[in-house]
């Protein structure tokens, strides 16, 4: 009687200090922060050889996710729903390719909703190109969904497009590029500029594989921007300080 009486004298302290403890920076150190990345065929990651196009396992989004896990382990893990041919509306009414995921057809707010991502990236430009959309509709879907995304308490990360090889098309990107900018700067989240890094590049055109998708080793470039913006939003979370 008096062994048990011993031992619940000496454990008391030690459950009170547990029950105590503070929990911020030790949650913080234990939880993973999941990031989701949405875009068109440059972020599925795909890349063309010889007239074939497919998407490749060297893409940007798992670059990114190698660099950020070598940082910070398995704490960090990056979801790709990159969609070919997509643009911002799609995205945002939830009319793009609904076999890309359980969720793909849903618009943005039910979609965002359902995630437990903490950091969203948005990349989007090429294809609104392509289908002849108006700077201006382009800049109301960016704006759109950087705001539900916040509302819905996420961080999200808009990403301009790399440039394209063609110089009439690549000046209408152009446009579309100063509306994600423009987005940016109002809304006041992070930007990852990819067309102006990628344009100062030398000889950029031959790291393209056709006239709008990157070889690998352009994605790999890509990704350490992307990495430059993203890494501290998680450093920031994981410290619990975001």
């Amino acid at each position: 009687m008096r062994g048990r009486a011993w031992r619940t004298a000496l454990l008391a302290p030690l459950a009170a200090c547990v029950l105590t403890a503070p929990p911020g920076n030790a949650r913080a150190a234990q939880a993973q922060i999941l990031i989701d990345a949405y875009g068109d065929s440059t972020t599925l990651g795909i890349s063309c050889n010889e007239g074939r196009c497919a998407p490749q396992a060297q893409n940007a989004v798992a670059y990114l996710q190698d660099e950020l896990q070598t940082h910070h382990g398995d704490r960090v893990r990056v979801t790709n729903y990159g969609v070919g041919g997509t643009m911002a509306t799609q995205l945002l009414d939830g009319t793009g390719n609904r076999r890309a995921g359980p969720t793909a057809g849903l618009p943005w707010r039910e979609r965002l909703t359902a995630s437990p991502a903490r950091i969203v990236l948005i990349n989007y430009g090429i294809n609104e190109v392509m289908q002849n959309q108006t700077p201006e509709q382009f800049y109301a879907a960016q704006t759109a969904l950087v705001k539900t995304a916040r509302a819905l308490g996420k961080e999200p990360v808009l990403e301009t497009s790399n440039p394209m090889p063609d110089n009439r098309l690549n000046a209408r990107l152009a446009s579309m590029v100063a509306m994600t900018r423009r987005v940016a700067a109002e809304q006041q989240v992070p930007l990852v500029d990819q067309f102006t890094y990628i344009s100062s590049l030398p000889d950029w055109k031959t790291l393209m594989s056709d006239g709008a998708h990157p070889k690998p080793g352009l994605y790999r470039l890509k990704a350490e921007q992307d990495f430059q913006v993203v890494e501290p939003l998680v450093r920031r979370l994981l410290d619990g300080t975001l």
